[in-house]
């Protein structure tokens, strides 16, 4: 005697509890009927307030000596291209620079380890000032979108593809990235001699 070999069922429906069962509760009885919108009523869009310091695209908060918000990332590739972050920056801005390290950037490459301890040696610079967090986590990139939402007198020093995209959609910031052995920036306004490559 051989298996028998059991065919399967085509066009087999799940079995459905009626909605006469005496399982179901009275109110949930009756078939959800959904509300249609009414096209007469008046549709309410929350808009976010832009901001004063924004003058058609023009952003007149920023100017020399200029406030750069760096990323994690931004320090590491630095250091792997060879490159003094504060000299660079001021060739690529032609400006005074202060660049900034937030409390989340500090713990991120302080978790990275040993591997990574001579960014966190630049990083203790004096010369970098130093901001204090005070949400809960450690995660740099909200950190730093919610810095430069509230106020927009930072230039986003990232090399990181998701923080720039994120960072994009916030107006009249720019991103600070490093491309071909030098920093190079997008989205500053010609008038401050910024150079472009």
């Amino acid at each position: 005697m051989g298996k028998v070999r059991k065919t399967k069922k085509f066009a087999e429906m799940k079995r459905m509890i009626s909605l006469k069962d005496t399982r179901i509760k009275k109110q949930n009885r009756e078939a959800k009927k959904r509300n249609k919108p009414d096209p007469q009523s008046v549709k309410i869009r929350e808009v976010p307030q832009a901001s004063t310091a924004l003058f058609l695209s023009y952003n007149e908060q920023l100017g020399p000596p200029y406030h750069v918000l760096l990323d994690t990332n931004f320090i590491n590739f630095s250091i792997t291209n060879k490159l003094d972050i504060i000299k660079s920056m001021m060739e690529c801005l032609l400006a005074k620079c202060t660049p900034y390290i937030s409390d989340c950037v500090m713990a991120e490459l302080e978790k990275l380890g040993r591997k990574y301890r001579v960014a966190l040696r630049i990083v203790k610079d004096p010369r970098f000032e130093r901001l204090t967090c005070c949400h809960k986590g450690t995660y740099a990139d909200d950190c730093i979108v919610q810095r430069i939402t509230e106020s927009k007198c930072y230039i986003v020093a990232t090399c990181d593809k998701e923080l720039k995209r994120r960072v994009r959609k916030v107006p009249g910031v720019p991103i600070m990235y490093i491309t071909g052995h030098r920093f190079s920036i997008e989205r500053m306004p010609e008038a401050y001699g910024a150079p472009r490559f």
